[in-house]
């Protein structure tokens, strides 16, 4: 069964919220605009309070500033919590002492600054013993999602961020920092409590973690922050959904719920881990805890049908760099990792990441009384280094599945459900009380507070029904903040057109978002490229016959493009032909949204042609912009022809691991006399925060595709999961390397290769079940094989239809 918020967190998030009112406030200042709020601010002192009116507040710069005591704070709020909505290009800042912030909403605004929320005005004043409560950011994102900013800035010491509502961040940069710059701001005993940080869409490059506590140039300084009590669902923006970046953090009975990515201790040393809860529900991509430097305890956490393999395990454990810079990874030593419970996970991950630069595994490492129960026949671990560095026991295994080590033990747990939910160890449980080894830094409590009596592996003690702080914290602001992004109202209609000029855009104008476009059989001319700002279906009305879509010959000036897909927007192309036939060939059948566009967007093509895309100046099929994201790049049981590039996904040119599409599907398509390449899909750079692009190619064709010296056919450098199959590769002779395939989750199989180079694959990758042999055309314009053809024999490979024009 599936967890979610309903079951662990009381609808209601109302709480008891620190005793404002019954402090005794010198003054009480209600203001209803800008200026009056900054002349009240000039004289505020302690004990004031200041009421900002219900209502909107757009293009507002709130600085507050004062000097308030433990006592008699100064408190700048909402007349009613959640009624004031700060919008536009608008910011706080604060600076002082005893400052308390709340009930204020950011709402569907920007900031053109560096924060939305900062504890600081400027480097010399900064905000202690202050408070941040009661407040939502939501949907505060400027148009470019490349646009680094900040929605919380944690400066000075003392602080407090609780019971608040983050959702919807977009753009680059950490929902929520903590800040070690200067002496003034470490051991700073900061607390981030009590508060929801809700859905964060994938970023596509580093940047979108949801805290970041330090940097990696102080991150051997002390922070002693605590992080408790918070609640993290769906924060996808990067595989650091928690960076801990300096030393001495505690975070503990966070709930992290189908949140892709892990709780990094990325940097620093002596960290606390414990009593948290990761809850998959087997979303893809969802991790737990990943442990780097040294010091650190990782005890009485639960991890439940978390997905995510690599750096994104259940429980991973890094290799680390010899002399390793401040940016890199340093080794794990005096690491204690114990009373764990890991129930129907992937793997554990030990030695993550070994290769000839992280050629330092884990030392002095205790990985003891953890419980790992899987009845999905999955794997226990997965090891990529020598474990010589660690000390193993007390551990058990209730799994089908065994885990070659000393140190595991083979036990049938006889489990309870609590509330048809979570797997606990029932009282009759004798054998997991003799197989558990508990030794001087045991913890003394289990997951949800109760006393050790009775020693044994894993978070819970044995028979103990309560459930963990996590699962029943109550997190975020006392009024109702949860929103969704603010989506048209679909209303799915079908539009039937006729050929002509302009008929198409004609259409497109009219259409509502997830509407239907079908086109009768003829030509369909454009004067100019069209921009698809929704969710919209182009497809030919015939299966006899594509409509034809082509740019006006004889313009004064050529488009760049026939369509543009916005970001949020997704463009569906069925049963159609494009061309790019001109005497001038246009450059781009489909492009990104422009530069830096803020959301992701989709395209998919299916049973079209397409060809005659010529244009040597930089031109290609597909392009992507720079600093544009797609979540699906999907083209089936189509023809890609004559051209001078086909998809190209290489504009990330920075080398720190931005890439341009998510997920690329290339299935049953025809790439065909394309004088460069069929695709450029590029990750550069050794940043491994995001899952670093996908792309699958399956029942293809490749015929004289790059056919030069120094050619290829598939470019697919730094790309982490590629996986080629059942296709064919053939005329293209002057290539020495059509795929050039590196990292261990990049594949080619069942392929056959013919007057074509070979495949090359280092790095891990593999190539198997190859075939250099002649395909032995009948039709080789079509691709269907003869009768004595190898794709004949060789199960699968080839196309699953008969490609036609």
């Amino acid at each position: 069964m599936s967890i979610n918020k309903q079951h662990i967190i009381p609808r209601a998030l109302s709480m008891l919220l620190f005793f404002i009112g019954c402090i005794g406030f010198a003054n009480e200042i209600k203001v209803a605009t800008i200026d009056e709020f900054n002349s009240a601010i000039q004289s505020v002192k302690a004990g004031d309070r200041i009421i900002l009116k219900n209502g909107e507040w757009k293009d507002v710069k709130l600085v507050v500033k004062g000097q308030g005591t433990s006592d008699n704070p100064i408190i700048i709020q909402a007349e009613e919590s959640g009624k004031v909505f700060i919008t536009g290009d608008s910011s706080l800042k604060m600076a002082g002492t005893h400052l308390i912030v709340k009930g204020l909403w950011f709402k569907n605004g920007f900031t053109s600054g560096k924060s939305v929320i900062s504890f600081r005005i400027n480097s010399k004043e900064f905000a202690n013993h202050s408070r941040l409560t009661d407040c939502a950011i939501t949907y505060y994102n400027p148009s470019s999602k490349a646009t680094d900013s900040k929605w919380v800035s944690i400066w000075g010491k003392n602080n407090r961020v609780d019971h608040n509502y983050f959702a919807g961040k977009t753009n680059s940069g950490t929902t929520l920092v903590v800040w070690l710059k200067g002496e003034k701001h470490i051991q700073n005993n900061h607390r981030i409590d009590h508060n929801y940080f809700g859905e964060r869409p994938s970023l596509g490059f580093n940047g979108g973690e949801t805290i970041r506590i330090g940097t990696s140039k102080n991150s051997l300084l002390s922070s002693r922050t605590i992080v408790e009590d918070n609640v993290f669902e769906k924060c996808n923006g990067e595989v650091e959904i928690i960076s801990n970046k300096s030393c001495d953090n505690v975070y503990r009975n966070n709930l992290f719920l189908e949140s892709e990515g892990v709780l990094t201790l990325r940097h620093g040393n002596r960290c606390l881990i414990e009593s948290n809860v990761f809850i998959g529900n087997q979303k893809p991509n969802t991790g737990g805890i990943r442990i780097i430097n040294a010091g650190h305890v990782v005890r009485n956490n639960l991890m439940m049908n978390l997905t995510g393999d690599g750096f994104r395990g259940p429980i991973v454990v890094m290799n680390g760099v010899p002399n390793s810079p401040a940016n890199r990874y340093h080794q794990v030593k005096d690491v204690s990792i114990q009373n764990n419970t890991i129930i129907n996970c992937s793997p554990i991950q030990f030695c993550a990441g070994s290769d000839e630069e992280r050629s330092l595994a884990p030392i002095n490492t205790i990985f003891a009384n953890n419980l790992i129960f899987n009845d999905k026949n999955g794997d226990i671990a997965t090891v990529h280094d020598k474990l010589d560095g660690f000390k193993f026991y007390g551990n058990i295994l209730d799994s089908q599945k065994d885990f070659n080590q000393s140190g595991f033990s083979k036990v049938k747990v006889n489990w309870d459900t609590l509330d048809d939910i979570l797997y606990i160890p029932k009282t009759d449980n004798e054998e997991l009380i003799k197989n558990s080894k508990p030794e001087g830094k045991s913890t003394k409590l289990d997951i949800t507070g109760t006393a050790r009596n009775t020693f044994v592996a894993g978070a819970y003690n044995l028979g103990n029904n309560k459930l963990p702080k996590a699962l029943v914290l109550k997190s975020g602001t006392s009024w109702d903040s949860k929103v969704a992004p603010q989506k048209p109202k679909v209303v799915s209609e079908i539009i039937e057109i006729e050929p002509g000029v302009g008929t198409l855009r004609k259409a497109l104008k009219k259409a509502s978002a997830g509407s239907v476009i079908k086109l009768k059989p003829g030509e369909y001319v454009f004067e100019k490229g069209i921009k698809i700002n929704n969710n919209v279906t182009i497809q030919g009305n015939s299966k006899d016959k594509k409509p034809v879509l082509r740019m006006k010959e004889g313009l004064e000036k050529n488009p760049t493009y026939i369509f543009r897909v916005e970001g949020g927007s997704a463009l569906r192309l069925n049963n159609l032909e494009i061309s790019g036939d001109l005497s001038t060939p246009i450059k781009y059948a489909v492009v990104s949204p422009d530069k830096g566009a803020s959301e992701p967007y989709s395209v998919f093509i299916d049973n079209c042609y397409i060809h005659s895309f010529k244009n040597k100046k930089g031109g290609s099929v597909y392009k992507a912009y720079k600093g544009t994201f797609a979540d699906t790049i999907n083209i089936v049981n189509s023809r890609i022809e004559n051209a001078y590039r086909g998809i190209n996904l290489s504009e990330e040119k920075d080398d720190n691991g931005k890439y341009s599409a998510q997920v690329v599907h290339i299935d049953n398509t025809i790439f065909k006399d394309i004088e460069q390449w069929a695709i450029n899909y590029y990750r550069g750079g050794t940043d491994e925060s995001t899952l670093g692009g996908k792309l699958i190619v399956d029942n293809s064709i490749f015929s004289n595709v790059g056919n030069k010296e120094k050619g290829t056919v598939l470019r697919t450098k730094g790309i982490v999961s590629v996986d080629i199959k059942n296709s064919v590769f053939e005329k293209s002779y002057k290539v020495v390397n059509p795929v050039n395939l590196q990292g261990n989750k990049n594949t080619i199989s069942n392929c056959v290769i013919f007057d074509c180079g070979t495949v090359k694959a280092t790095k891990g990758a593999s190539a198997k079940d190859i075939l250099y042999k002649n395909p032995k055309w009948e039709d080789k314009n079509n691709f269907i094989p003869s009768e004595k053809s190898p794709l004949r024999k060789q199960q699968h490979i080839g196309l699953k239809w008969e490609a036609k024009k």
